[in-house]
């Protein structure tokens, strides 16, 4: 373009000290310059330069603080178009998984305009070094970077933007411009390369199958909108980005907007990445205000934000206190002390009710139904307070439940003492009257209230247009509302506080609950009134109009007092309140060692001995006897009932209650034992997992067969390492048995002291999806998917509904009142229900008490089935069992071949724990051959990423055995001790792997990991440690293998009784059709294949096609259903019938349920004949015309006629 290079070329070969620059000219893409403009960049010959090792050493401290150390005396060479770096050994194998290679090559380029791939490689003359010591002072930097920097000074760089830029860190790419970010609502496909900033949200990092790059993928949202981002390199170059970056970070990007055929929108492809720092509101007022009605995603359907994050901003902005008031429940106190622990603020115990007032009025209507109801606060004062608040929510869910829990003023008038009543907002009975009513009416009511409240006028703007409010035309007549609340306060002697009726955090949060009240078709949701948290300069601001004085009296000075006259108080109380049981450690001392005595010999075996005394020590110091003793007679009254009872959790994991009788599984190291002389053979150094696998063995001394057991599981994953941990017995009692078991429990501690464990619902990701597609859709709008997203979390873990755990049970000590520890309620707000569940969702209470899991569970009542069809005892099944075994490798035990498309490999379909898809193509992965394999392999299944991109991959690759990997949380601790590490060490490793905290932070607790590569524990197992979010117990694995393989032995040896048992419980869920099952083999083998064929099954054909699989197998094996027949079948349960086949029940008929198919049975009861289809549909009228006709087409109607008319033409 006639543009002259030639001074510029001299004057730089001059600066850089080079002997040859040539210059060329282009248009810079990237900042898209006007026509005119022109970007000279230099082209340099690397031979020609003379590199600053120092200087760039430093520059490369600044990206990469790990660096610090490990360039000095670094020597550079250049050959070409590469450029090497000689560093210590220790050095190059260091700095490479930070990418420091990409950033030299940065650095260069901008220093010297050099355009080179750079190498780290290793000085061959450099000593031996010391690389632990090396990687020691890489973490103490690492360390050093991750401290916060106590002197910052945040101010905003950009005067509009929320953000300051001055102590960003490069993670990615290279060095950052300095201009402004371009919000991310104005992202196009044209925008080209962009600079953003914004939060980032859901981070996933993935490798790709050659493991060699990472796929990072994240969403960034900035105040006008979000983004997805994008990025795709090395591994080596990546490193430093993924240990890094996480959720919640703010960040600078840089990045170009293309569009991505995967995601199918556009999306930022990432080239460079910084740490910023984000500037939150504070509160800098010298005199702090605090809020007194503030509601949290308690507030069903209403409140916005978790109560944690609302206290910690209150502590953050230091507020001295805060109230929680949520309407009608106070389900949000538990969390509230969780996120004020450490700190010294005052939490305000309360709620917003719902007060009708049965008193007030010359004839004054008692029923709470047609009473109108009016908002009121109650703020506990003290102990006394709390109590009678728990007491008042009580009786408005139990007693006075319509729409919502009422309070009649008379209850509430009983139950004041140590109760503070505020008067709420333009809802609340003083408000409503002031709007109504005379000035003397408004006088008596508001003296019933300790003090008014008044709020932002903009909270009740709805009043403008609204014409309910004719007097209501302005905001000044608004701002007078408020003067008259005053000014009645002022007459009644009677404080006024402002508050801000908190539903939100912040203004922007509005969005969420629009969406969520649009979803609940609310037309004016868009309309949200400013419900979010303000800070004492902006509440002085609203109440200015009052007068600096009142303003400052009302905002701080009436809040505060109200706050310092209400003692510290806790919802729940601290420490353990068990039942009581007189004479639970006697009882339970002698049980076991009576047991151990009978079962071992007396003396007990000096290893049972030790392990027995000191879990009953442990036990019985720390008041856990009345729960085994508890535990005990549950389990005892179950099976004198003839049903089986199997444990969950860890509760195996006690030898005290294996010999107490409450869990059947032996948590002692393997062993022998002669049941007649008692001699006994223990494998004590980790020789075999399971004592199932020891082979066959006759006493030595007796020449009988010896018992085979024990499955070496710590006590210490039960009661912790002190032995001090609050125990959870978990036991599955058969579904048929499991309200008996509850009425038990009841009949132990008296019905006024136990109640079903209470659960909050919450907006699940799926549902909030919904709310926030239908909100745009309904808005004729589009927006990014990542916006969405954003969207969603913040709609996500709002309060729906309440309900109960399936099979828990809390129990209060007789000599207390539930409400001592919280209010009962019935489950999802029905008061037609007989169930009283606890307000507080049951996790907040399991440290303070007893909480009993007796779920019902399928294994127990299938047993139960199997025992009364043959008569053989279950207990007495040999777990050893060769055939049972085989069947988890192969279906030839079942006579069946190895290669059928549908049943495949193994012969599991419908053994519990390994009939699934997924567990049997992990036998088919894995060939088991031991019950410990089993066992692993049900660790595997029942973890959070354990066996899927973990294990598995180890597996199969052959780079470890089964039996070599972490299959359950006990496993961890047994091969660190084994190893040699500290055993209080090596359990505080297996806690904090199995609860997912390795992985979220990446470190081991304190030097484990640095103590594990001494003891050359493998780096696979280290990293496999690392991946891992969640393990299974070793004893909750063992009682569910023990359990299905119980059931697998009567899939071998007794098929017909397992099949009947097997059906009959898909067909109680509604999972057997009788029209698709009894078809025969053809048939079936069609329709498994029609349903795989389509890709849109519902939940109940996916559960259809899982029972059509056993059929087919069953088919397979060479059985057949009987026609269902009016009168032989039964109502519920398959019948093997004398000629072996199954008959199928009623109740097998889709849509045909129990109370017609028992109304079937009982019609047939006088043992009359039929002698028409109109005669069975008259008998039996809970038998539908459409059942009538099913019944028809499988036959089991004969050839009944229609009608009981006789033709006379017919004779």
């Amino acid at each position: 373009d006639g543009f002259e290079t030639s001074a510029l070329e001299k004057a730089l070969e001059t600066a850089l000290r080079v002997n040859r620059v040539s210059c060329s000219v282009f248009f810079a893409e990237e900042s898209k310059p006007m026509e005119e403009e022109r970007v000279v960049v230099a082209s340099v010959d690397p031979s020609s330069v003379s590199i600053d090792v120092e200087r760039v050493a430093a520059e490369l401290k600044k990206r990469i603080p790990p660096a610090n150390g490990f360039m000095n005396g670094a020597t550079v060479e250049t050959d070409g178009a590469v450029c090497r770096f000689f560093v210590s050994k220790s050095g190059a194998a260091i700095l490479k998984p930070f990418g420091a290679e990409k950033e030299l090559a940065a650095i260069l380029k901008e220093m010297y305009r050099l355009d080179v791939t750079v190498s780290l490689e290793a000085n061959e003359a450099d000593k031996e070094v010391n690389i632990a010591e090396m990687q020691r002072k890489v973490d103490e930097s690492k360390e050093q970077q991750d401290k916060p920097v106590l002197e910052k000074k945040l101010e905003r760089s950009f005067e509009d933007l929320p953000i300051c830029v001055k102590y960003s860190q490069m993670l990615y790419g290279e060095r950052l411009p300095g201009k402004r970010p371009t919000p991310i609502s104005e992202l196009s496909q044209d925008s080209g390369s962009v600079l953003v900033w914004g939060d980032v949200f859901s981070l996933e990092v993935r490798s790709t199958r050659d493991n060699r790059n990472r796929i990072i993928t994240f969403n960034i949202s900035d105040e006008s909108g979000s983004y997805s981002a994008k990025i795709f390199g090395p591994n080596e170059n990546t490193e430093y980005l993924v240990q890094k970056l996480k959720d919640g970070m703010t960040i600078l990007l840089r990045g170009i907007v293309l569009y991505d055929k995967y995601a199918h929108e556009n999306v930022l492809d990432v080239k460079a990445i910084a740490s910023i720092d984000k500037l939150s509101k504070t509160d800098d007022a010298p005199e702090k205000r605090v809020e007194l009605h503030l509601h949290t995603r308690m507030s069903a359907m209403d409140g916005m934000t978790d109560v944690q994050d609302l206290v910690k901003r209150a502590i953050k902005w230091g507020h001295k206190a805060i109230a929680i008031t949520d309407h009608g429940v106070v389900q949000a106190f538990p969390d509230a002390v969780k996120a004020a622990k450490g700190s010294n603020i005052k939490l305000l115990f309360g709620m917003e009710g719902y007060l009708v007032n049965d008193v007030d009025g010359d004839d004054a209507e008692t029923d709470y139904k047609k009473l109108p109801s009016y908002h009121i606060i109650l703020l506990a004062k003290n102990n006394v307070g709390l109590k009678n608040l728990y007491k008042l929510i009580t009786k408005s869910n139990l007693d006075y439940f319509y729409k919502r829990p009422r309070i009649p003023k008379s209850e509430l008038m009983a139950l004041r003492e140590g109760i503070i009543v505020g008067s709420a907002c333009e809802a609340g009975e003083v408000f409503r009257t002031m709007m109504k009513s005379d000035d003397e009416t408004l006088m008596k009511i508001a003296s019933f209230y300790d003090y008014i409240e008044i709020q932002p006028v903009d909270n009740n703007r709805f009043m403008l247009e609204s014409a309910e409010y004719p007097q209501i035309q302005s905001r000044t007549d608004l701002e007078n509302l408020n003067k008259k609340l005053v000014h009645l306060a002022d007459k009644l002697h009677k404080p006024v506080v402002a508050t801000c009726d908190v539903h939100f955090m912040d203004p922007e949060d509005a969005k969420f609950r629009a969406i969520l009240m649009a979803g609940q078709g609310f037309k004016d949701a868009d309309n949200q009134a400013p419900l979010f948290f303000r800070n004492t300069e902006e509440m002085l601001a609203e109440f200015q109009y009052l007068g600096e004085e009142t303003a400052k009296e009302v905002v701080i000075t009436n809040p505060n007092r109200i706050a310092d006259s209400i003692d510290r108080l806790i919802p729940i109380p601290n420490g353990n309140y068990p039942p009581s049981i007189p004479g639970s450690e006697e009882e339970l001392t002698r049980l076991c060692w009576d047991k151990a005595k009978d079962m071992f010999g007396d003396p007990v075996p000096e290893y049972v001995a030790e392990r027995l005394e000191k879990e009953l020590n442990s036990i019985i110091q720390n008041g856990f006897a009345v729960l085994y003793m508890i535990a005990q007679k549950l389990v005892k009254n179950s099976m004198d009932h003839g049903y089986y009872v199997g444990s969950r959790g860890s509760v195996g994991s006690s030898f005290v209650a294996s010999m107490a009788g409450i869990s059947e599984v032996m948590p002692l190291a393997p062993f022998y034992l002669c049941k007649k002389c008692k001699h006994s053979e223990f494998f004590l150094n980790g020789e075999v997992g399971s004592g199932f696998d020891l082979p066959p063995k006759d006493c030595p001394h007796c020449g009988i067969p010896m018992i085979r057991d024990g499955h070496d599981i710590p006590f210490e994953t039960f009661l912790g390492f002190k032995g001090d941990k609050s125990p959870d017995i978990d036991l599955n009692f058969s579904g048929e048995y499991q309200f008996w078991a509850h009425r038990y429990t009841e009949e132990l501690f008296g019905l006024s002291h136990v109640f079903k464990a209470g659960t909050v619902s919450t907006v699940a990701d799926k549902t909030a999806f919904g709310y926030v597609k239908k909100y745009f859709e309904g808005k004729g709008e589009s927006v990014h998917n990542a916006e969405i997203d954003r969207l969603c979390k913040g709609c996500t873990g709002i309060k729906r509904t309440t309900g109960q755990h399936p099979g828990g049970l809390v129990v209060v000590p007789q000599d207390m009142d539930v409400t001592d520890f919280c209010p009962v309620q019935h489950p999802a707000d029905d008061p037609t229900s007989g169930i009283i569940t606890t307000h507080f969702e049951y996790h907040c209470m399991e440290a303070n008490l007893l909480k009993l899991d007796e779920l019902g569970h399928d294994d127990p009542t299938m047993i139960r089935m199997m025992e009364d069809m043959t008569g053989v005892d279950a207990k007495k099944i040999s777990l050893s069992d060769q055939p049972t075994m085989s069947i988890f490798t192969s279906p030839e035990a079942l006579n069946l071949p190895d290669d059928d498309p549908i049943i495949g490999h193994t012969g599991t379909i419908g053994v519990p724990e390994f009939g699934t898809a997924f567990t049997r193509q992990m036998l088919v992965d894995t060939k088991p051959g031991q019950f410990d394999t089993l066992i692993r392999l049900s660790g595997f299944s029942h973890g959070t990423d354990v066996w899927a991109g973990n294990i598995r991959d180890l597996v199969t690759s052959g780079t470890a055995t089964v039996n070599e990997a972490v299959g359950c949380r006990d496993d961890i601790m047994i091969y660190l001790i084994q190893k040699g590490m500290e055993p209080s060490l090596a359990f505080k490793t297996m806690e904090a792997v199995r609860k997912g905290k390795v992985k979220k932070s990446g470190s081991f607790p304190g030097d484990a990991e640095e103590q594990m590569r001494g003891m050359d524990v493998p780096d696979w197992w280290i990293e496999s440690c690392r991946k891992i979010a969640y393990l299974f117990p070793k004893a909750h694995a063992v009682a569910y293998v023990m359990m299905a393989f119980r059931i697998a032995w009567f899939k071998v040896h007794e098929p017909l009784a397992f099949y009947s048992a097997y059906f009959y419980r898909r067909s109680q869920k509604g999972e057997f059709d009788a029209e698709l099952m009894t078809g025969g083999t053809d048939f079936v083998r069609r329709k498994i294949n029609e349903f795989k064929r389509r890709s849109n099954l519902s939940n109940n054909e996916e559960d259809l096609l899982v029972t059509m699989e056993a059929v087919y197998e069953f088919n397979m094996r060479g059985f057949e259903f009987a026609p269902i027949d009016l009168y032989r079948s039964d109502s519920i349960k398959f019948l093997i019938t004398d000629d072996g086949k199954l008959l199928p029940p009623f109740v097998s008929i889709s849509g045909l349920g129990e109370s017609a198919a028992v109304d079937l049975v009982n019609c047939r009861k006088s043992g009359e004949q039929f002698i028409s289809i109109e005669e069975v549909s008259h008998a039996c009228p809970k038998v539908s015309q459409t059942h009538l006709q099913i019944l028809k087409r499988l036959g089991a109607l004969g050839d009944l006629p229609e009608t009981s008319q006789i033709n006379l033409f017919d004779f």
